[in-house]
């Protein structure tokens, strides 16, 4: 039997935002606001499928795959084969809750050589909860869930050079206002995701390379407001830039090194100081509560702690994926957020295989932190491309 705290709790886990509060409050009265970023809907920015997983969660720029319309969009048009779906299901959480998932499906059709399509859909599950009073008894029953589908059009400029849009629709049930039942309800919402990849081959040691850099702005849209709440919330819109590089060693084996930059396009909580009246007004930082486009693009500039706090909300990625006849795969990668704007710190693994038109890959989480409630996470996806 879970309570309403319990539901808290796991909500703010799964927001993957695992740090001590930073609210102390000083001697002057002044409060420190949370330096975390917490904008709604976050699980539009949790890693879907086992490939990128075992890459610390990288794909900006990696060999371009179904799993390109959550990577990056513009990469869609590079694969070669003209029609291609996936299927990923990642148990979350397992260690706290056994019955939350996130599922994965997506497909793409190359329309010509220069043109793709793609479709997707995202399904978060949080689990089934019993709603209980403060003495115990039974209120009622809460099933929560976020979904996203998308649709998206991937055009080559060049050889080299393609770009991607997608549009998202969002739907979630998770409401803030758990111990107001009849504030519960599902909210919507809508975002697109812009993409540019770039791949050149070159030769580098005396051997084939490949090029590749990538850019991915991606869940723009407006504010999503849940309940009778008069506030509006941001959804978690992302800029992630990475590059990759493909060393061919031979005919028959390849070494991949990745490397992504994400930048999580949200106000920064600003420090709050209450006055004689326990009013909480801000003192250092900027107001969260502003329009779109101020909140989105002023996200660069707006920290507290000025230039070293907003270096502190970059996140980096990175990993290796060894190659051997494009048929099987071996990963390992590394993903490090800072300690004062979530502390996820972890090593990533896992492996490959194809056999003609079907491949299965599997990752595995080992945090870097003791007693992280995302150990021990597990990825699978299966994959299937005709020519």
């Amino acid at each position: 039997m879970k309570s309403v705290s319990i539901i808290l709790c796991i909500i703010l886990l799964l927001c993957n935002h695992l740090v001590d509060a930073q609210n102390d409050v000083g001697m002057s009265g002044q409060e420190v606001g949370n330096k975390v970023l917490n904008p709604a809907i976050p699980f539009l920015n949790l890693t879907p499928d086992a490939r990128g997983g075992a890459l610390g969660g990288s794909g900006a720029a990696t060999d371009p795959d179904v799993n390109s319309l959550y990577w990056n969009n513009a990469k869609l048009v590079f694969i070669e084969q003209k029609i291609g779906g996936t299927l990923s299901y990642t148990p979350w959480l397992n260690k706290i809750a056994n019955d939350m998932f996130i599922s994965y499906v997506a497909g793409h059709l190359k329309i010509d050589d220069r043109q793709a399509v793609g479709v997707s859909m995202r399904y978060f599950n949080l689990g089934d909860f019993q709603i209980n009073d403060k003495l115990g008894a039974y209120v009622a029953d809460l099933s929560p869930y976020e979904m996203a589908f998308d649709a998206t059009y991937s055009r080559k400029l060049s050889d080299q050079l393609s770009i991607g849009v997608t549009g998202r629709f969002i739907s979630s049930n998770v409401s803030r206002q758990f111990e107001l039942l009849e504030d519960i309800g599902v909210v919507y919402s809508m975002a697109v995701d812009l993409g540019v990849f770039y791949k050149k081959s070159m030769t580098l040691a005396g051997k084939n390379t490949d090029l590749s850099l990538g850019a991915h702005l991606s869940n723009f849209g407006p504010k999503i407001n849940y309940g009778n709440n008069s506030s509006k919330d941001f959804i978690p819109t992302n800029l992630r830039i990475g590059v990759a590089l493909k060393n061919y060693l031979d005919n028959y084996h390849s070494l991949t090194f990745v490397f992504d930059i994400n930048k999580l396009m949200v106000p920064t909580p600003p420090v709050y100081e209450k006055d004689e009246s326990g009013n909480l007004n801000i003192i250092d930082g900027k107001d969260p509560d502003r329009g779109l486009f101020a909140g989105t693009f002023g996200s660069f500039g707006d920290a507290p702690g000025g230039m070293k706090e907003e270096l502190q909300e970059l996140i980096f990625s990175g990993g290796l994926e060894y190659s051997y006849k494009n048929t099987a795969a071996l990963r390992v990668g590394y993903f490090h957020e800072n300690k004062n704007k979530g502390n996820r710190r972890y090593l990533t693994f896992g492996t490959g295989f194809k056999y003609r038109a079907f491949g299965f890959d599997v990752s595995y989480l080992v945090p870097v932190v003791e007693n992280h409630p995302l150990a021990e996470t597990l990825r699978l996806s299966l994959l299937f491309n005709v020519d």
